[in-house]
């Protein structure tokens, strides 16, 4: 919850003897609190009503969306998980089309209100990177910036503090009221990936470099990721992570006092970013027969002037050892998607050795420019981490670490289509795919749609391989496909696993209140 003011904010509901308070804790000036209900059923469904110092706030009075719901797991049947990614707020452009999070909501409330369609719901909802946009903004948000301050003052047309971000935030997540229904009835889980922060996060260290060399990126830097920390990252830690988190018990401390948790959120963000090793942003469920692994690809890359990797090495091991068998299904969320169109992939490690030499030092020059230019920072572009990770999966899926999965899945978005690829070499037990859904609402337009439908050819890769290799980059360790796609249109995915059987479907909206369906696929 997000309050106007310091309060006891409680979780009722009379008819299930739920009764779950907390106080609030304030940081740069706003309240929140995060209030732990436990000793649910497994798949529960219960209405709930949230006070204030005991004044009831939500349910709304007038509202045309069914009660809110506190809608509990139950992993001995079917587990459907939605996810998407990229999206434009209201307020923003006519042109990102039709919001696809905001039908999603609309057609759950109405098939709320029949029983047959009861199985339509997700267990959890899982947006997977940019769920807002600090560095592209709508006519909104710079109304709001222009009653603040100087909108030519850098950064120009982009966020610079804390107090921007929660009103983007508030843009994204309150304005529309099916997208605030939904929130407060479905279990959500998020990552974050550049444009929460800025376009090209941490594409390299050249980058880094540049970017910690403007007066104003300190602030920036900070303000996104506290304001990550508390808009969405410490939804997605279980009770017990967050009772022995030292950041969140800190905070907490200071507004006991009838403080403020900024200095403390402050300094630990920008520590964040400066040493990554020692934050882990990461995070993995099991439910059922299912591991749910949700990588940071963003904030914990290892970028040195002598190292380079997607992943720090500790974040590395994090990943190792969650990566095992014994279970029907792994699932793998990344934002960036592991396994690119071929052509998009060889181009991006191609661009990565000439950007380290390969090619010579005006080589390496002309190679971080492109990088940077054409958003070269994938999994692809990080060629060892690639391999590593794909090591990882190949034993996974091969009995290695356990009974071999049924299915090993990463679920991605960023690139603005969707499409499903599976791996064609070398042979494994568990079939292993990725599963890309993007966007909920910023589709490619003109040349950048066509430039993509080409490279998504099969054909297309040929030619960028043999670049790759005249660069020296080894032959990657997997062989895929796209078997599915590519689609272009806003779209939110879901995946459904029962026993061994995964199962996947792309729908894009056909009107504000309703989806049709982009496409769909057996992935075992």
């Amino acid at each position: 919850m997000e309050t106007d003011g310091p309060c006891e904010v409680r979780v009722t509901s009379a008819e299930h003897g739920v009764d779950a308070r907390s106080r609030t804790f304030t940081v740069h000036g706003h309240h929140y609190a995060l209030v732990d209900a436990d000793g649910l059923a497994a798949g529960a469904r219960i209405p709930y009503e949230v006070t204030l110092d005991g004044v009831t706030v939500w349910p709304e009075r007038q509202t045309r969306f069914p009660p809110s719901l506190i809608r509990t797991l139950d992993t001995a049947g079917t587990l459907r998980i939605s996810f998407g990614s990229c999206r434009r707020s209201p307020g923003t452009r006519a042109e990102y089309g039709l919001d696809a999070l905001s039908t999603f909501a609309h057609r759950l409330a109405t098939h709320d209100h029949d029983p047959r369609q009861a199985l339509d719901w997700p267990d959890v909802l899982l947006m997977v990177g940019d769920q807002v946009y600090a560095d592209e903004l709508g006519d909104q948000m710079r109304t709001y910036i222009r009653g603040r301050r100087d909108p030519d003052q850098e950064p120009a047309d982009e966020l610079a503090d804390f107090e921007e971000y929660t009103h983007l935030y508030k843009l994204a997540w309150r304005e529309d009221p099916a997208v605030r229904w939904l929130l407060s009835t479905v279990p959500t889980f998020t990552i974050f990936d550049d444009h929460d922060i800025r376009d090209d996060w941490n594409t390299s260290y050249t980058w880094r470099q540049q970017m910690w060399s403007k007066p104003w990126w300190r602030g920036r830097i900070i303000a996104g990721i506290g304001s990550y920390w508390v808009y969405q990252h410490l939804g997605n830690l279980s009770p017990e992570e967050r009772a022995t988190d030292p950041v969140f018990a800190a905070v907490r401390a200071a507004s006991e006092k009838g403080g403020d948790g900024a200095a403390v959120l402050d300094e630990f963000a920008e520590l964040a970013d400066k040493e990554p090793a020692g934050t882990r942003w990461s995070y993995a469920h099991d439910w059922g027969g299912t591991r749910l692994i949700v990588v940071d690809s963003r904030c914990s890359r290892l970028l040195t002037e002598d190292r380079r990797g997607m992943l720090d090495d500790e974040e590395f091991r994090w990943l190792d050892e969650q990566c095992q068998g014994g279970m029907d299904h792994l699932l793998i969320a990344s934002s960036l998607p592991f396994l690119l169109p071929q052509a998009i992939h060889h181009a991006e490690s191609w661009n990565e050795a000439l950007a380290d030499g390969a090619w010579g030092r005006r080589g390496a020059r002309l190679g971080e420019k492109i990088r940077q230019a054409a958003d070269l920072e994938h999994w692809a572009a990080f060629e060892q981490s690639f391999r590593d990770v794909a090591d990882d999966i190949v034993a996974v899926a091969r009995g290695e670490r356990g009974p071999a999965p049924a299915s090993v899945s990463f679920l991605s978005g960023d690139i603005h289509y969707s499409y499903l690829a599976r791996v064609t070499q070398p042979e494994t037990e568990s079939m292993v795919t990725q599963i890309v859904c993007s966007p909920l609402r910023n589709p490619l337009v003109g040349r950048f749609r066509l430039a993509n439908r080409i490279a998504a050819r099969r054909s297309a890769g040929a030619p960028f391989r043999l670049l790759a290799k005249m660069a020296r980059v080894p032959k990657p360790p997997l062989r895929w496909r796209m078997s599915d796609g590519p689609w272009f249109d806003n779209a939110i995915a879901t995946v459904e696993l029962t026993g061994r059987d995964c199962t996947v479907r792309w729908q894009t909206p056909a009107t504000e209140t309703t989806l049709s369906e982009m496409g769909r696929a057996n992935v075992c």
